[in-house]
């Protein structure tokens, strides 16, 4: 008849059974680094023992659990051995941050041990993958690891929701459609594209950034434009082609503008998720040139009685 050894999780983290929780904490540390299933793509042992490391760190970092451990009256996943039970217990729950609290793809992990700063500066952004699921339960995850990339949308891409291109771990291209209501930090999910696993590959996580652009800036869904006009333009008025997100087209400015006007582009702004579009909100500024002696010489013979200053009071 085959002996079965129970696991002992002290040896798996090579720690002495009085072990302190720093000391178990700084093992898993040193050895989850190692071990991680991103370092280790083409290393399957290296997947396995790293779910071995961190059942014995569930278990270690459980008071209750390592006590009844110590005691002999549970294995290392759990289960009461014998005489206490029948061992064999059921499977335990296991669950990714983003499933239970729906925010924060950054770190795991909740017995008070901070993933994000364990795997500082070892996974960077730019289409790298960093760990994002973590393990509350007795049993490793059934489904392979999330994978994070960043990607970077240029303003008028943002605004049109065109088509973005994401290359994934693998070499491997994937089209995406970006959602409405798209902002710095939004997060598209695409199942399947992470890490393999036992029962189905985990998914990639995609965070958004978008960039600035020379002309145009971004309020709510609205897109803003400072646009220089002439002197003439400001007094004559006229028809001036002006840029948007879609391309250039036609404005009337009227005669007598001002600098510092304002006037409205329907439906020329970032798509809202209540449906439809922002506004483009331009702001006309007058541009005076320099050392102009035309302009000089006009305004040296024009007799104008108009104070603009006059509702001041003064």
């Amino acid at each position: 008849m085959a002996v079965h050894v129970m696991a002992d999780p002290y040896k798996i983290l090579g720690v002495a059974r009085g072990a302190s929780e720093k000391e178990i904490k700084s093992a898993y540390r040193k050895l989850a680094k190692e071990l991680h299933p991103d370092r280790n793509k083409d290393n399957p042992k290296a997947a396995e023992r790293f779910s071995e490391v961190t059942q014995a760190y569930d278990l270690l970092t459980d008071s209750d659990k390592r006590a009844r451990f110590d005691r002999g009256e549970i294995d290392i996943e759990g289960n009461p051995t014998a005489p206490f039970g029948f061992g064999g217990g059921g499977p335990s729950t296991y669950r990714t941050r983003s499933q239970s609290s729906g925010g924060d793809f950054g770190g795991f992990g909740n017995d008070g041990i901070d993933f994000a700063d364990i795997f500082d500066g070892l996974f960077g952004g730019g289409g790298s993958s960093r760990p994002t699921s973590g393990f509350s339960g007795r049993q490793p995850p059934s489904k392979g690891a999330n994978v994070g990339y960043n990607l970077m949308v240029d303003f008028i891409g943002a605004a049109t929701l065109a088509s973005q291109t994401v290359t994934l771990s693998d070499g491997k291209t994937v089209s995406i459609k970006l959602p409405v209501g798209v902002e710095t930090g939004s997060k598209i999910r695409l199942g399947g594209k992470g890490q393999p696993g036992a029962a189905g590959p985990g998914d990639a996580i995609v965070t958004i950034t978008i960039g600035k652009h020379p002309h145009f800036r971004r309020d709510g869904d609205d897109v803003l434009l400072d646009l220089p006009i002439s002197l003439t333009e400001a007094v004559k008025g006229g028809k001036i082609k002006i840029p948007t997100v879609d391309g250039p087209v036609m404005m009337t400015v009227m005669p007598g503008s001002t600098g510092g006007q304002v006037m409205r582009l329907k439906g020329k702004g970032f798509h809202r998720k209540s449906g439809g579009r922002g506004d483009q909100m331009v702001t006309l500024r007058i541009a005076i040139p320099e050392d102009d002696a035309a302009l000089k010489a006009f305004v040296d013979g024009w007799d104008s009685r108009h104070d603009p200053r006059a509702h001041f009071g003064m």
